[in-house]
């Protein structure tokens, strides 16, 4: 017996408070990609003021070469948040099960706005004191930021109707892309600000830097902290209501506040009986042979796609560090201020001429021609680009990055996007009952930040520059490039044969037809 509450959500037509809940949501992801993007320009201000000189004394005056933060030290405060997300989604996906989406909703967001906040408040001036804090928080930010990852696409998918779902848990993920470009704004004008307040010289960088990376790390907690309000008043989901608290009378009240629904439409016929979901609350626990038996498959395809591409959606990330020694020159001219800004200048081009777009065509292609489809094409096309780029690097490239280079690279971020980067966040939020979705969804994740942690040192063994050189070894780089192709391979092998398409289906398909695998090619 089908729930009324549960087939008018299928069934509703877009409203304002779907695009409501796609801001709300998309806050955290926001902040994800903001604290992801505005490290590089950091680290150049970092490596100014506590490696070119001696921490605490006066800015560097003269002519020399300049000193940068190493490789290591980035990859290490990359890898540290990454390790944060991986905590935070496997601890809030299995809290957003047992206690509620939105009871535990609030503390996601609150945490990542002390991390941010917290990280520019960084104790200390000297290089070690101020690299072990920052990283603390980072970790701290981390947590938070992996703890809104399965909350956020559980809530949509769970508002969300069956007709337009994907392309509104795409757009919740798609607040990453202006989360891209607020960083770079945001840098560019507080560096701006600063280098023209402090008349700094040529080559020189003031330690009023100190202050300048410390707010760009802050203000990323301003939207999230903003949309804290209407986290709070958002109301439980209808499926966690009615199929795992069992409370469907409230679970229609709810929706009756928020949706334009009338309650007649809504409640059941007498609000004593119960409909018979044996279904909806499985007897067996997680992880149980009988769960692996049901919903394995789903899971692995899952997590070994997230894994798959975040893997290569990390390395090239840290890739765009050896694109910067091309084309923004750091040399005895170019002041602390001046080096930051020209990186995010390079950043927010990219953003809005790749990495955005890609969010946008997935939203309005995803209910079109289907996530696996997607999935695999982008898969496909990554691979292609990762070996026109990787072949003939020690040749042609690792001298002489050029136009094209930048073109395929930018071609990778697109179809990263608009393929395998979203739909891994998609799928996961539609394939498993109520009482394991958020779960599962955090522990497709969780693989998935295993997958970027290797991605971040295996980019720190191919980047290691050569000493006469100083550029990264070609063979390596071939190496490493050639790997990431192969890579997407396996990712669109594996889509092709165990990711299940979820376009269309009403998420309770997951609680009443569990004994189905209707896999497709």
């Amino acid at each position: 017996m089908a729930l009324k509450v549960l087939f008018a959500l299928d069934a509703a037509k877009i409203q304002w408070y779907h695009f409501k809940a796609i801001i709300i949501a998309g806050m955290g992801l926001f902040t994800d990609a903001y604290d992801l993007f505005c490290i590089p320009p950091i680290v150049k201000l970092i490596g100014r003021l506590y490696y070119d000189h001696d921490p605490g004394k006066c800015s560097v005056s003269g002519v020399k070469k300049h000193e940068t933060t190493p490789t290591a030290v980035v990859s290490t405060l990359v890898s540290i948040a990454l390790l944060g997300t991986a905590v935070g989604q496997l601890t809030f996906g299995r809290l957003g099960d047992r206690r509620g989406r939105r009871s535990v909703y609030g503390l996601s967001l609150g945490m990542m706005v002390l991390g941010s906040i917290a990280s520019g408040f960084s104790i200390c001036k000297t290089r070690s004191c101020v690299l072990v804090s920052l990283g603390f928080f980072r970790l701290l930010l981390g947590v938070g930021i992996g703890g809104d990852y399965p909350l956020s696409a559980t809530i949509m998918a769970e508002f969300a109707n069956k007709k337009t779902r994907g392309a509104f848990i795409a757009a919740v993920f798609s607040m990453q892309g202006f989360g891209i470009l607020a960083s770079s704004v945001v840098t560019m004008v507080v560096c701006k600000i600063f280098e023209i307040s402090s008349n700094a010289g040529k080559g020189e960088t003031p330690e009023e830097a100190d202050i300048a990376w410390r707010l760009i790390l802050m203000m990323g907690a301003i939207p999230a902290a903003v949309t804290y309000y209407w986290r709070m008043m958002m109301p439980e989901t209808a499926r966690y209501t009615a199929l795992v608290e069992h409370n469907v009378l409230q679970a229609a009240k709810d929706m009756e506040k928020v949706l334009d629904i009338p309650m007649s439409q809504i409640a059941e016929d007498s609000p004593y009986v119960q409909p018979d979901l044996p279904a909806a609350h499985p007897s067996y626990p997680l992880l149980s042979t009988r769960f692996l038996r049901r919903h394995g498959l789903d899971l692995f395809s899952c997590s070994a796609s997230w894994f798959l591409v975040d893997i290569v959606f990390y390395s090239s990330n840290l890739l765009q560090s050896q694109i910067y020694h091309r084309f923004v020159k750091d040399n005895d001219h170019v002041n602390g201020y001046q080096l930051a800004f020209k990186i995010a200048r390079f950043q927010a081009i990219l953003a809005i001429c790749s990495t955005i777009p890609g969010y946008w065509v997935t939203v309005y292609f995803i209910d079109r021609i289907g996530r696996v489809k997607i999935q695999m094409f982008g898969f496909l096309v990554m691979a292609m680009v990762y070996f026109a780029i990787g072949i003939p690097y020690k040749y042609h490239w690792s001298d002489n990055i050029d136009v094209g280079f930048l073109a395929l690279y930018a071609l990778s971020f697109f179809f990263s996007n608009f393929g395998p980067n979203t739909t891994t966040f998609i799928v996961p939020a539609e394939s498993f009952p109520a009482r394991f979705r958020s779960t599962c969804h955090g522990i497709a994740g969780a693989v998935g930040k295993i997958g970027a942690l290797i991605g971040t040192v295996g980019f720190l063994w191919a980047s290691m520059n050569e000493k006469e050189s100083g550029k990264p070894n070609p063979v390596r780089m071939t190496v490493a490039l050639v790997i990431l192709g192969v890579v997407c391979l396996v990712g669109s092998v594996v889509t092709f044969f165990f990711t299940r398409e979820t376009m269309g289906r009403s998420l309770e398909d997951n609680e009443t037809n569990e004994d189905e695998f209707l896999y497709q090619s």
